[in-house]
């Protein structure tokens, strides 16, 4: 189903009552399929197959794609807002979606060949197989231009080789993004991007991490050992991966900054309803002011963060009629959300005491969650840098 328009210039507070609905689906999901299981799954590190086939059902694996290619049909504001209320639940289920719908989906509509729309942008935007993206290397994170791993032409095939690490959904992944260098002495100018199917001969999964946080969202290195991909899955041309991987990272840290979003409302409501409820010194805990002052800076935080992720989800419609970038809202929204999300859950353990530093509520796992979003996709220094360089006309 398509969403109504949104104005292209200037800004509009009113959600269509599309996106009301989608706003209201995802809720209602999260809060009946996601919740009775966050904790589990957080807990043992399992990757939860079942509810992520289940988002795939309700178009919630390819929410921008449109429908013709097996998507929702929707927008970039109605994304943000699913994806928000979804890590409201458990950002793990929320990091499987972003990376599905942004850094494989958006890449593959944006830059693949009709072909590989039909092949491969089908069934992931439809949830029926899992995407991923894989940029970083063991020694090459945010500086790409020093990845080590290899792909050279022979005839209508490229030979691959090395080892890619921190791969989101990497274990369970039927088909990645994968960028590589073609001509390491150009550097970022070198590197290609490829599509990648992963019950091919040479692909092998590689350690799962044990991570911090996001736990049920399955993160490995993957290895390529004289893997043949065949030129009719390279995406784009020669050369031309460093620039599509920042052009899909620009639709990534919107929905990294969307996640954010949820985790710090999670954690201010959390927050609120234990101050209501919690009495020490014979009166209610949210009636000192030094607690008032805490959920006053954390509900400004939210809304500044809400109306930047707005901002640069027009942006990116936008840019759909007018080719214009939006390198700085998304870096500036990415940037603002994710510290707010830290800045938020850590106020909701302190707020907690005790508690809060307890498995038996979820701030704890907010806390742990929250962390992740100041570094994937980018982080919050090179944000910065991305957003300075933008505004003094660097390249």
């Amino acid at each position: 189903m398509a969403v109504a328009e949104l104005p292209t210039t200037g800004m509009s507070l009113t959600l269509s009552p599309e996106h009301e609905m989608i706003r209201k689906a995802a809720r209602e999901f999260a809060e009946k399929e996601i919740a009775p299981i966050a904790a589990e799954f957080d807990e043992s590190g399992e990757f939860p197959l079942e509810t992520i086939r289940k988002m795939g059902a309700l178009g919630f694996m390819g929410l921008e794609v449109p429908e013709e290619y097996g998507g929702a049909g929707m927008d970039t504001l109605a994304y943000a807002l699913a994806l928000e209320e979804i890590c409201k639940v458990d950002a793990s289920h929320g990091t499987v979606m972003s990376v599905n719908n942004s850094l494989f989906c958006h890449g593959l509509y944006k830059f693949g060949t009709e072909e590989q729309k039909q092949n491969y942008l089908v069934p992931v935007a439809s949830g029926e197989k899992i995407g991923a993206y894989s940029l970083t290397e063991p020694m090459s994170g945010s500086d790409a231009g020093t990845m080590k791993s290899r792909a050279v032409r022979e005839g209508d095939q490229y030979i691959i080789n090395g080892r890619k690490s921190w791969v989101t959904s990497g274990p369970v992944a039927d088909l990645i993004v994968l960028f590589t260098m073609t001509a390491p002495e150009k550097k970022h100018k070198g590197i290609t991007a490829f599509i990648i199917e992963t019950n091919q001969p040479g692909f092998v999964r590689g350690k799962k991490e044990p991570k911090l946080g996001i736990r049920a969202s399955a993160t490995s290195e993957i290895v390529f050992e004289n893997y043949r991909c065949p030129v009719a899955n390279r995406l784009g041309e020669e050369g031309e991966g460093f620039k599509i991987a920042m052009t899909v990272l620009d639709a990534g840290r919107i929905g990294i900054a969307a996640q954010a979003l949820g985790i710090a409302e999670a954690a201010y409501e959390a927050s609120v309803k234990y101050m209501r409820e919690r009495e020490a010194f014979g009166q209610k805990i949210g009636e000192f002011q030094g607690m008032q002052f805490k959920i006053a800076d954390m509900k400004t935080r939210i809304e500044a963060s809400r109306l930047l992720i707005y901002s640069a989800a027009l942006a990116k419609m936008r840019s759909k009629i007018t080719g214009e970038r939006y390198t700085l809202e998304a870096s500036m929204a990415k940037l603002f959300a994710s510290e707010t999300a830290m800045f938020c859950a850590h106020q909701a353990v302190q707020i907690h005491g005790g508690m809060g530093y307890s498995k038996e509520l979820a701030v704890e796992r907010l806390f742990r969650d929250a962390k992740i979003t100041e570094i994937y996709e980018g982080t919050s220094e090179i944000q910065r840098m991305v957003i300075a360089r933008q505004e003094l006309g660097l390249r």
